[in-house]
């Protein structure tokens, strides 16, 4: 059995080679929060080079509305895929996933609901 800190570590390897795959960019920054049944992830620095040109170049809230809309359709669509990630890290099935990005930071936050809080073992004391 994993701790918690292992379980959060998992995730943020398996998002970030998912973003690297499926999005063409990984990271510069990630980090993981289980608090009960849910599971935030942070990812920073996710914008490509494309993305951040795009925002630029347009009118600003059409930039910002494309992104989100393009980001949020590519995260829908590969649900299953996050989805069978998260259960085989923790363990739990995945009720719901909640996403948004910031075009102006080029921060992603990543919201999973699981169907009920992981089962891990306490870290050690050092």
């Amino acid at each position: 059995m994993k701790t918690q800190g292992e379980i959060e570590a998992a995730v943020c390897e398996g998002i970030s080679r998912f973003e690297q795959d499926y999005m063409g960019r990984g990271p510069t920054d990630i980090h993981a929060h289980l608090i009960g049944d849910l599971l935030v992830v942070r990812l920073q620095g996710v914008l490509t080079a494309a993305e951040q040109q795009l925002v630029k170049s347009l009118p600003a809230e059409k930039g910002r509305t494309l992104l989100k809309q393009v980001r949020g359709d590519l995260v829908e669509a590969a649900r299953p895929i996050l989805g069978v990630l998260i259960r085989d890290v923790t363990g739990v099935p995945v009720l719901s996933l909640h996403h948004d990005v910031s075009t102006v930071t080029g921060e992603e936050v990543v919201l999973f609901t699981l169907a009920e809080p992981p089962l891990y073992r306490p870290a050690k004391n050092k």
